[in-house]
């Protein structure tokens, strides 16, 4: 087994509600080979130094992640989008140990072809369907302020097609005028749709919730 990281040690130690399946989770993953690091506050795994997957608790859950997970076949159909704008990334949620126990076989099968995935140095086409059509009342309210253009224009092109994914799929223009309206004080302050705006997120870029505790 791979050398134990004191981060992910301390990481786990003050896990509240899922300790026991990230502690399984962790002699899993360490069994298939991988490294153990600690990386956006979470422990994450890779293979030749490049990331494979990333453990982590949510409330209701605790999750495996896999960078690359798109690319993999998944012939259980047991992986999932953590967002619906995501494109690379696949997640398995498990709410007990007896879960993971369950499909020990096929993680472990999917570990390894995500493993050999990185080996032959295969990457996620991040240019097939990025163009998204710019709802009319997303173009106007461009048109109407440049600093608004200038600042959607600077995020990163996953929080722009986080954007216009959101915006496009109100049906009736009232909605997604007001859907525009809504965000266009975030897109100005630089941030992408799901990102923390308050700044108690420990997950951040991402919001976690956090927010909800000063309700």
């Amino acid at each position: 087994m791979k050398k134990l990281n004191p981060k992910v040690d301390e990481y786990l130690n003050k896990t509240k509600r899922w300790q026991a399946e990230l502690e399984k989770l962790r002699s899993l993953l360490l069994s298939c080979g991988l490294t153990e690091d600690f990386k956006w506050r979470n422990p994450c795994y890779t293979s030749q130094g490049k990331n494979i997957v990333v453990i982590g608790e949510l409330k209701d859950c605790c999750t495996l992640s896999f960078f690359k997970g798109a690319l993999l076949k998944d012939p259980e159909g047991i992986l999932n989008k953590p967002g619906e704008n995501t494109r690379a990334a696949r997640v398995i949620r498990f709410t007990s140990v007896r879960e993971i126990e369950k499909l020990k076989s096929v993680l472990k099968s999917y570990l390894a072809e995500a493993i050999e995935l990185e080996k032959a140095g295969l990457k996620v086409d991040f240019e097939k369907d990025r163009e998204l059509e710019i709802p009319e009342e997303f173009q106007q309210k461009l048109a109407d302020n440049p600093d608004l253009r200038e600042a959607f224009d600077a995020l990163t092109p996953g929080r722009q097609r986080g954007y216009l994914i959101y915006f496009s799929g109100a049906k009736q223009s009232r909605t997604r005028a007001s859907r525009v309206e809504q965000h266009t004080e975030r897109i100005l302050a630089g941030k992408g749709i799901h990102d923390c705006v308050c700044g108690l997120s420990k997950k951040k870029p991402a919001c976690d919730g956090s927010h909800q505790s000063i309700r």
